[in-house]
C-alpha cells in the first residue's frame, strides 16, 4: 500500500482510537438505548402528524401535510443531534485524562494529529450512524409527494454538519478543560446561547425590515439554514436579479444559506481540530509534570452554620478566581443587559413588539443557562464525592443521609440564588417601567391588541411580571436540582447522572409547559393556573397575555380573571413543587445507604 494512502487510513478507519471506540461503544447498552430513544421521538412524531392528515380530501392537501411532517422531523432530527452528540463525544479525551493514561498514550507511534482526529471519528460514527437510521423515515414522505428528495438529502447534510462541529467543539473543549462532562456542560452552555442569540438577530432583523426573507444570521444558525431549505415560500432567498447585483461572498451567504452553513461549519472544523492537535502535547506535559503545591500557615475559623454540607455547596462552588469572574460576570452583564433593554425602548430606539421579543428571548436564553447550570452542579454533586473517594470519608462523620442530602439541596439553591436574581432583577425593572408610564416616553408602554371582535389597549407586559415570575422559577429550579441529586446518588458515573437529568427536567418541562401552552390559550381561568406550572409558559404569559390568554380575552373582554388565575397558579405551583422536593428527599433518605453500598465498588 502507498505511504500516503496508508498514512490517511491510518488517519480514519484504521487508526487505533478509531476502531477501539467503535468496537467498545458497539456493546454498551447505554448507546442502545440512546439510538432506540432517537428513532422512538422521530417514529411518533412523524406518524403522529401524518395521523392528523388522514383525512385530508385530496392528493394537494396530503402532499402538503407531508410537507409540513417532514419540515418538523427535518427540524426535530437538528435539534436531537445537538442534544445526543455532546452524549457520544463527552469522554473523547477525558477518557484518557482521567485515569492518568496520557504517559502510555502519548508514547505510541500515534502523532498528535491522529489521536484527536481518531478520538472524534470514533465517536462521530454512532451520531452519523443516527441519521443513518433515520433515512427509511424520511423516506416514507416521498409516498405521499411534497418532499422532493434533494431536500431530504440537503437536511442530512445540515444535521451532519452539524454534527461534525458539535464533534469538534466536544474534543477542543475536552483538550483544553482535561475534564469530559465540563466539556459537556460548557458545550450545552454555549449552544443555547449562540443558538438563541442568532435566532433572535434574525427575528428582530426581519421584524424591522417587515419581510420574511433570509438574513445574514441564516448561514450561521442550523435550524435557520433548514427552514431556508424546507420553507422557501415562506423564508425565501433573493431572487434572481438581487443575486444578480451582489458580489459573490454576497450571492453564497444569501441564495445559498445551506451550502454557507456546510462550508462554515467545515472550516471551524479544520481550524479546530488543527488547535487541539497542538494542544494534545501541552496535555501530556501539564498531566505528567505538573506540580502540586500546598498552602503552609494557619487559617482563620470560618463559621459554617448548622449544616457545613450546605455551607459547602454554597461557597465553594464560586471559591477561585475563575470561578467568582465567570459567576460575577454573568450577573453584571444580565444586568446591564437588562438595563440597556429597558434604556433602548425608552429611547423609542426599539417598538412595542421589538421590546417584547427581546425581553423574552434574553429571559429565556438566561433561565436556560440557569437550569443548565443547575442540573450539572446537582448532578455532579455526589457522583463526583464517589469518584474521587470524598464520599467515604463524609460517610464516617456523623452527618446523617437526611443532613447531608438536605444540606446538597439548600446549599445548591443558595448557590443558584444570585443566578436566579438576574432574570428576576431585569423583569422588576420592565414592570417599574410600565407601572410608572414609561416615564412619559413617546407611544407609550401599552400594545393595540384584539379582544374578542375590537381592540384593547394592553400593557407591554403584566406590571406584576417581576413578582410572579420568581414564584415559579425558584421552585421548578429547586425541582431541577432534586431530580440532580437523585440521578446523582444512583449513577456510576457524572456523565450518566448529567444526560439522566437533563432527559428527565426536559421531558417534565416538555409535556407541562406543552399542556400549559395549549390550556392557556383555550381554558379560561384553568388554563392560565395551569401556564403557571412552568416558568417559560409563565413567562410567555407575563409578556404576551394578548397571545397566551386569547379565549379568554374573547370571552370577557379583560385580563383581570386570567392575572388572578396566574397569580393562584404560581402559589399552586410553588406547593406542589415543594411537595415533590419532599417526597423525593424522603425517598433518597430511605434508599442511601442501599444505593451507597450498592455503587460502592463502581467509583
Amino acid at each position: 500500500m502507498p505511504a500516503a494512502l496508508r498514512w490517511l487510513f491510518n488517519l480514519g478507519p484504521t487508526n487505533p482510537i478509531v476502531v477501539r471506540l467503535v468496537q467498545g461503544g458497539s456493546r454498551r447498552t447505554r448507546h442502545m438505548y440512546v439510538r432506540a430513544a432517537y428513532l422512538a421521538v422521530l417514529i411518533i412524531v412523524l406518524l403522529a402528524r401524518l395521523l392528523l392528515a388522514q383525512d385530508a380530501p385530496n392528493l394537494r392537501d396530503l402532499a402538503a401535510a407531508s410537507a409540513s411532517a417532514f419540515e418538523l422531523v427535518a427540524y426535530l432530527q437538528v435539534g436531537l443531534i445537538c442534544v445526543i452528540a455532546p452524549v457520544f463525544m463527552a469522554g473523547a479525551i477525558a477518557q484518557e485524562a482521567n485515569p492518568r493514561t496520557w504517559d502510555i498514550l502519548l508514547t505510541t507511534p500515534m502523532s498528535a494529529l491522529q489521536i484527536v482526529i481518531g478520538q472524534t471519528l470514533g465517536r462521530l460514527v454512532f451520531v452519523l450512524a443516527l441519521l443513518a437510521c433515520s433515512l427509511p423515515l424520511f423516506a416514507v414522505t416521498q409516498y405521499f409527494g411534497g418532499v422532493p428528495s434533494s431536500s431530504v438529502f440537503l437536511s442530512y447534510i445540515v444535521a451532519a454538519s452539524a454534527a461534525l462541529v458539535v464533534g469538534v467543539v466536544a474534543v477542543f473543549l475536552s483538550v483544553n478543560r482535561l475534564a469530559g462532562r465540563r466539556a459537556v456542560f460548557f458545550f450545552y452552555i454555549s449552544v443555547v446561547t449562540y443558538l438563541a442569540i442568532t435566532f433572535l438577530i434574525d427575528a428582530v432583523i426581519r421584524q424591522r425590515s417587515g419581510i420574511e426573507a433570509v438574513t445574514v444570521m441564516t448561514p450561521l444558525n442550523p435550524f435557520l439554514a433548514l427552514r431556508a431549505l424546507v420553507n422557501p415560500s415562506g423564508y425565501p432567498t433573493p431572487d434572481a436579479v438581487e443575486l444578480q447585483a451582489m458580489s459573490g461572498l454576497a450571492r453564497l451567504w444569501f441564495g445559498n444559506p445551506v451550502l454557507a452553513w456546510v462550508l462554515i461549519t467545515s472550516g471551524l472544523s479544520v481550524f479546530l481540530t488543527g488547535l487541539s492537535t497542538f494542544r494534545v502535547r501541552a496535555i501530556g506535559s501539564r498531566v505528567m509534570g505538573g506540580k502540586r503545591r500546598f498552602t503552609r500557615g494557619p487559617r482563620a475559623a470560618r463559621t459554617v452554620g448548622t449544616n457545613p454540607i450546605a455551607w459547602r455547596e454554597a461557597t465553594a462552588r464560586a471559591g477561585t478566581p475563575a470561578k467568582m469572574i465567570v459567576r460575577w460576570g454573568f450577573i453584571g452583564s444580565g444586568v446591564l443587559l437588562g438595563v440597556g433593554i429597558i434604556a433602548f425602548f425608552h429611547g423609542s430606539t426599539m417598538t412595542t413588539e421589538d421590546f417584547r421579543l427581546v425581553l423574552l428571548a434574553t429571559i429565556m436564553t438566561e433561565f436556560a443557562v440557569i437550569t443548565l447550570v443547575a442540573i450539572n452542579s446537582a448532578a455532579t454533586a455526589i457522583s463526583r464525592e464517589r469518584e474521587d473517594g470524598t464520599l467515604d470519608l463524609l460517610l464516617t462523620t456523623p452527618i446523617t443521609p437526611k443532613d447531608y442530602l438536605g444540606g446538597k439541596l439548600r446549599g445548591l439553591v443558595l448557590f443558584l440564588l444570585p443566578f436566579i436574581a438576574v432574570p428576576t432583577v431585569t423583569l422588576l425593572m420592565a414592570s417599574g417601567y410600565v407601572m410608572l408610564d414609561g416615564f412619559g416616553r413617546d407611544g407609550g408602554v401599552t400594545v393595540k391588541s384584539a379582544v374578542g371582535l375590537g381592540f384593547a389597549d394592553l400593557p407591554v407586559l403584566l406590571p406584576e411580571s417581576g413578582v410572579v415570575f420568581p414564584i415559579v422559577a425558584l421552585p421548578f429550579i429547586a425541582f431541577c436540582v432534586m431530580i440532580g441529586l437523585q440521578w446523582s446518588l444512583k449513577s456510576k458515573g457524572t456523565l450518566g447522572a448529567v444526560v439522566a437529568t437533563v432527559g428527565v427536567v426536559g421531558a417534565v418541562g416538555a409535556v407541562v409547559g406543552g399542556c400549559g401552552w395549549k390550556a392557556a390559550e383555550s381554558i379560561p381561568l384553568l388554563g392560565p393556573a395551569l401556564a403557571a406550572m412552568n416558568p417559560v409558559t409563565t413567562l410567555y404569559a407575563l409578556v404576551d397575555p394578548a397571545t397566551a390568554y386569547s379565549e379568554q380575552l374573547s370571552q370577557s373582554g379583560n385580563l383581570d380573571g386570567a392575572r388572578t388565575a396566574l397569580g393562584i397558579g404560581a402559589v399552586a405551583g410553588l406547593v406542589l413543587y415543594g411537595a415533590i422536593i419532599v417526597a423525593l428527599r424522603a425517598s433518597m433518605v430511605r434508599t442511601f445507604d442501599m444505593t451507597t453500598r450498592k455503587l460502592a465498588g463502581n467509583a
